[in-house]
C-alpha cells in the first residue's frame, strides 16, 4: 500500500486567494508533521508562485490557477499551474532581481525565494499558454530514508 495522498485545488487569480492557497498547502502538509519551519518555506514558496501566477500569468487579468500537490515517502511536491501569458525566457525570469513588471516595484526575487525554501524548483512555460512551476521539499524526518 502506498503513502501517496494527491489534491488538485482550482481558484481565482485574485491576490486574496494568495493567503487561501498558503494556508490549504499548509493544511494538507501538515500531514506528513513538518517543523513549524519546513512548514513556513513551503508557504513563502507557494505564495511567491501564486503571487507570479496573478501579477505576471495573468498581469492582474481574471483567470484560473491550479494547485496540485501530492504527498508521498516523505516529500511534498507542489505545482502551480497557471494558462496566463507564459515566459519568454525562463533563464532570465529566473535571475535574482530580474522582474518583467518593474513598474508595480517587484522585488524580481520569487523565483529566488522558491529555490531558496524548497529542494527542488522547474518551471514549465510555453508563450501564449501559462507557466507550471514545480517545486518539492523532503521533510527532515523523512530525510534519512
Amino acid at each position: 500500500m502506498s503513502d501517496k495522498n494527491e489534491m488538485v485545488l482550482e481558484f481565482d487569480s485574485k491576490s486574496q486567494n494568495e493567503s487561501f492557497a498558503r494556508t490549504v498547502v499548509a493544511a494538507f502538509a501538515a500531514q506528513l508533521d513538518p517543523t513549524i519551519e519546513e512548514l513556513a518555506d513551503i508557504k513563502t514558496a507557494v505564495s511567491e508562485a501564486v503571487t507570479n501566477s496573478i501579477i505576471h500569468g495573468y498581469c492582474d487579468k481574471p483567470g484560473k490557477i491550479r494547485m496540485h500537490c501530492i504527498l508521498e515517502n516523505g516529500e511534498i511536491m507542489v505545482e502551480v499551474i497557471d494558462e496566463g501569458v507564459g515566459i519568454e525566457n525562463i533563464a532570465k525570469a529566473m535571475e535574482p532581481l530580474y522582474t518583467s513588471r518593474p513598474e508595480l516595484e517587484r522585488s524580481g526575487m520569487g523565483f529566488s525565494f522558491m529555490e531558496a525554501f524548497m529542494d527542488s524548483l522547474e518551471v514549465k512555460s510555453e508563450l501564449g499558454k501559462g507557466t507550471t512551476v514545480i517545486m518539492k521539499k523532503r521533510i527532515g524526518k523523512y530525510q534519512s530514508r
